[in-house]
Protein backbone atom coordinates (compact mmCIF):
# COMPACT_ATOMS: atom_id res chain seq x y z
CA UNK A 1 0.00 0.00 0.00
CA UNK A 2 1.52 3.76 -1.05
CA UNK A 3 2.96 5.44 1.89
CA UNK A 4 4.35 8.72 1.30
CA UNK A 5 4.50 12.50 3.05
CA UNK A 6 2.03 13.95 0.35
CA UNK A 7 -0.68 11.55 1.53
CA UNK A 8 -1.68 13.67 4.17
CA UNK A 9 -2.12 16.26 1.76
CA UNK A 10 -4.50 14.76 -0.21
CA UNK A 11 -8.12 15.47 -0.25
CA UNK A 12 -9.79 13.03 1.79
CA UNK A 13 -12.85 12.28 -0.90
CA UNK A 14 -9.21 11.35 -2.68
CA UNK A 15 -8.45 9.20 -0.01
CA UNK A 16 -10.88 6.55 0.07
CA UNK A 17 -11.26 6.44 -3.60
CA UNK A 18 -7.51 5.33 -3.81
CA UNK A 19 -7.90 3.28 -0.44
CA UNK A 20 -10.82 1.05 -1.75
CA UNK A 21 -8.97 0.93 -5.44
CA UNK A 22 -6.35 -0.73 -3.74
CA UNK A 23 -8.30 -3.18 -1.68
CA UNK A 24 -9.55 -4.54 -5.43
CA UNK A 25 -6.41 -4.55 -6.50
CA UNK A 26 -5.53 -6.59 -3.54
CA UNK A 27 -8.40 -8.70 -4.02
CA UNK A 28 -7.91 -9.26 -7.82
CA UNK A 29 -4.46 -10.29 -7.46
CA UNK A 30 -5.12 -12.77 -4.63
CA UNK A 31 -8.16 -14.65 -6.93
CA UNK A 32 -5.31 -14.97 -9.40
CA UNK A 33 -3.13 -16.73 -7.14
CA UNK A 34 -6.04 -18.94 -6.16
CA UNK A 35 -6.36 -20.06 -9.56
CA UNK A 36 -2.97 -21.53 -9.31
CA UNK A 37 -3.55 -23.07 -6.09
CA UNK A 38 -6.71 -25.09 -7.31
CA UNK A 39 -3.94 -26.01 -10.10
CA UNK A 40 -0.88 -26.82 -7.66
CA UNK A 41 0.37 -30.47 -8.47
CA UNK A 42 2.32 -30.45 -5.00
CA UNK A 43 1.17 -29.87 -1.57
CA UNK A 44 4.11 -27.98 -1.06
CA UNK A 45 3.27 -25.74 -4.05
CA UNK A 46 -0.07 -25.69 -2.61
CA UNK A 47 1.51 -24.37 0.49
CA UNK A 48 3.49 -21.94 -1.38
CA UNK A 49 0.79 -20.32 -2.60
CA UNK A 50 -1.60 -20.20 0.47
CA UNK A 51 1.34 -18.12 2.03
CA UNK A 52 1.20 -15.66 -0.98
CA UNK A 53 -2.81 -15.64 -0.68
CA UNK A 54 -2.37 -14.81 2.98
CA UNK A 55 -0.20 -11.55 2.42
CA UNK A 56 -2.37 -10.34 0.10
CA UNK A 57 -5.44 -10.71 2.59
CA UNK A 58 -3.40 -9.23 5.14
CA UNK A 59 -2.87 -6.16 2.63
CA UNK A 60 -6.84 -5.84 2.52
CA UNK A 61 -7.02 -6.02 6.65
CA UNK A 62 -4.09 -3.35 6.34
CA UNK A 63 -6.59 -1.21 4.20
CA UNK A 64 -10.05 -1.78 5.87
CA UNK A 65 -8.35 -0.69 9.13
CA UNK A 66 -6.75 2.49 7.72
CA UNK A 67 -10.00 2.80 6.04
CA UNK A 68 -12.09 2.98 9.48
CA UNK A 69 -8.96 5.65 11.00
CA UNK A 70 -9.79 7.69 8.03
CA UNK A 71 -13.28 8.01 8.92
CA UNK A 72 -13.80 8.52 12.30
CA UNK A 73 -10.97 11.44 11.49
CA UNK A 74 -12.70 12.77 8.37
CA UNK A 75 -14.67 15.43 8.50
CA UNK A 76 -16.23 15.42 4.81
CA UNK A 77 -16.55 12.05 3.34
CA UNK A 78 -17.49 11.47 -0.75
CA UNK A 79 -20.51 8.95 0.63
CA UNK A 80 -22.05 7.93 3.95
CA UNK A 81 -19.80 7.01 6.35
CA UNK A 82 -21.47 3.92 7.11
CA UNK A 83 -21.92 3.39 2.94
CA UNK A 84 -17.91 3.61 2.75
CA UNK A 85 -17.35 1.41 5.67
CA UNK A 86 -19.89 -1.12 4.90
CA UNK A 87 -18.38 -1.68 1.23
CA UNK A 88 -14.80 -1.84 2.23
CA UNK A 89 -16.06 -4.23 5.36
CA UNK A 90 -17.30 -6.75 2.73
CA UNK A 91 -14.58 -6.50 0.11
CA UNK A 92 -12.77 -7.55 2.95
CA UNK A 93 -14.88 -10.56 3.17
CA UNK A 94 -14.18 -11.55 -0.18
CA UNK A 95 -10.26 -11.79 0.21
CA UNK A 96 -10.89 -13.31 3.75
CA UNK A 97 -13.00 -16.19 2.07
CA UNK A 98 -10.33 -16.80 -1.07
CA UNK A 99 -7.74 -17.00 2.07
CA UNK A 100 -9.94 -19.21 3.74
CA UNK A 101 -10.13 -21.39 0.79
CA UNK A 102 -6.38 -21.67 -0.11
CA UNK A 103 -6.31 -22.45 3.76
CA UNK A 104 -8.33 -25.07 3.52
CA UNK A 105 -6.61 -26.86 0.96
CA UNK A 106 -3.19 -26.30 2.75
CA UNK A 107 -4.56 -28.18 6.06
CA UNK A 108 -7.11 -30.71 4.38
CA UNK A 109 -4.40 -31.80 1.45
CA UNK A 110 -7.16 -33.36 -0.79
CA UNK A 111 -6.32 -36.08 -2.62
CA UNK A 112 -7.21 -34.26 -6.05
CA UNK A 113 -8.74 -30.38 -6.52
CA UNK A 114 -11.96 -30.81 -9.31
CA UNK A 115 -12.41 -28.65 -12.36
CA UNK A 116 -14.74 -27.35 -10.50
CA UNK A 117 -12.77 -25.79 -8.33
CA UNK A 118 -10.82 -23.94 -11.11
CA UNK A 119 -13.70 -22.40 -12.36
CA UNK A 120 -15.24 -21.53 -8.87
CA UNK A 121 -11.42 -19.60 -8.71
CA UNK A 122 -11.41 -18.06 -12.16
CA UNK A 123 -15.28 -16.39 -11.59
CA UNK A 124 -14.24 -15.30 -8.41
CA UNK A 125 -11.45 -13.47 -10.37
CA UNK A 126 -13.84 -12.54 -12.67
CA UNK A 127 -15.73 -10.74 -9.89
CA UNK A 128 -12.60 -8.98 -8.82
CA UNK A 129 -11.49 -7.59 -11.91
CA UNK A 130 -15.41 -6.32 -11.89
CA UNK A 131 -15.23 -4.81 -8.31
CA UNK A 132 -12.31 -3.01 -9.39
CA UNK A 133 -13.57 -1.25 -12.61
CA UNK A 134 -16.33 -0.32 -10.25
CA UNK A 135 -14.48 0.89 -8.17
CA UNK A 136 -12.47 2.73 -9.91
CA UNK A 137 -15.57 4.72 -11.49
CA UNK A 138 -16.62 5.79 -7.91
CA UNK A 139 -15.51 9.57 -8.23
CA UNK A 140 -17.24 9.97 -11.25
CA UNK A 141 -20.60 8.07 -9.86
CA UNK A 142 -22.81 11.29 -11.36
CA UNK A 143 -21.32 11.48 -14.48
CA UNK A 144 -21.69 8.09 -15.34
CA UNK A 145 -23.71 5.87 -13.31
CA UNK A 146 -24.95 3.40 -15.92
CA UNK A 147 -21.59 2.26 -16.42
CA UNK A 148 -21.01 1.17 -13.01
CA UNK A 149 -24.80 -0.48 -12.96
CA UNK A 150 -23.69 -2.65 -15.47
CA UNK A 151 -20.43 -3.46 -13.70
CA UNK A 152 -23.02 -4.27 -10.20
CA UNK A 153 -25.53 -6.42 -12.71
CA UNK A 154 -22.00 -8.35 -13.96
CA UNK A 155 -21.54 -9.14 -10.54
CA UNK A 156 -24.87 -10.62 -10.23
CA UNK A 157 -24.10 -12.79 -13.50
CA UNK A 158 -20.75 -14.64 -11.99
CA UNK A 159 -22.66 -14.95 -8.89
CA UNK A 160 -25.74 -17.19 -10.62
CA UNK A 161 -22.81 -18.95 -12.45
CA UNK A 162 -21.03 -20.09 -9.73
CA UNK A 163 -23.81 -21.63 -8.07
CA UNK A 164 -24.64 -23.52 -11.32
CA UNK A 165 -20.84 -24.83 -11.06
CA UNK A 166 -21.39 -24.88 -7.46
CA UNK A 167 -24.23 -27.58 -7.73
CA UNK A 168 -23.02 -29.41 -10.51
CA UNK A 169 -19.90 -29.90 -8.54
CA UNK A 170 -22.51 -31.47 -5.27
CA UNK A 171 -23.87 -33.37 -7.80
CA UNK A 172 -20.97 -35.31 -9.17
CA UNK A 173 -18.93 -35.14 -5.65
CA UNK A 174 -21.87 -37.18 -3.51
CA UNK A 175 -22.39 -39.29 -6.99
CA UNK A 176 -19.12 -40.52 -7.61
CA UNK A 177 -16.55 -40.35 -4.52
CA UNK A 178 -17.02 -43.22 -2.54
CA UNK A 179 -14.46 -41.42 0.34
CA UNK A 180 -16.40 -39.74 3.11
CA UNK A 181 -14.03 -37.56 3.97
CA UNK A 182 -12.98 -36.68 0.76
CA UNK A 183 -16.61 -35.48 0.35
CA UNK A 184 -16.05 -33.57 3.62
CA UNK A 185 -12.69 -31.98 2.29
CA UNK A 186 -13.48 -30.92 -1.32
CA UNK A 187 -17.54 -29.77 -0.10
CA UNK A 188 -15.62 -27.34 2.41
CA UNK A 189 -13.14 -26.00 0.27
CA UNK A 190 -15.13 -25.27 -2.95
CA UNK A 191 -17.75 -23.64 -0.53
CA UNK A 192 -15.47 -20.93 0.23
CA UNK A 193 -15.37 -19.99 -3.02
CA UNK A 194 -18.68 -19.89 -3.65
CA UNK A 195 -18.87 -18.16 -0.63
CA UNK A 196 -16.46 -15.28 -2.02
CA UNK A 197 -19.08 -15.03 -5.21
CA UNK A 198 -21.95 -14.03 -2.94
CA UNK A 199 -19.68 -11.32 -0.83
CA UNK A 200 -18.49 -10.22 -4.28
CA UNK A 201 -22.30 -9.96 -5.62
CA UNK A 202 -22.76 -8.13 -1.87
CA UNK A 203 -20.50 -5.53 -2.71
CA UNK A 204 -22.05 -4.89 -6.28
CA UNK A 205 -25.73 -4.18 -4.11
CA UNK A 206 -24.01 -2.34 -1.91
CA UNK A 207 -22.63 0.04 -4.71
CA UNK A 208 -25.97 0.22 -6.42
CA UNK A 209 -27.74 1.65 -3.14
CA UNK A 210 -24.61 4.30 -3.32
CA UNK A 211 -26.08 4.91 -6.31
CA UNK A 212 -29.39 5.52 -5.71
CA UNK A 213 -28.51 7.95 -2.80
CA UNK A 214 -25.73 9.76 -5.21
CA UNK A 215 -26.33 9.67 -8.77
Amino acid sequence: MKNSIFDRFLPKENKFFLLLSEMAESISLESALMIECTKASTHQEAVDLYKKIKEKELECDVIQNKIFEELNISFITPFDREDINHLSSIMDNVADNVNSCAKRIMLYSPKYIPESATQLAQLVKDAADCITLAVGELDRLKKNPVKITEYCQRLKDIEHEADDVYEHFLIDLFENEKDAIEVIKLKDILHELEKATDMAETVGKIIKQIIVKYA
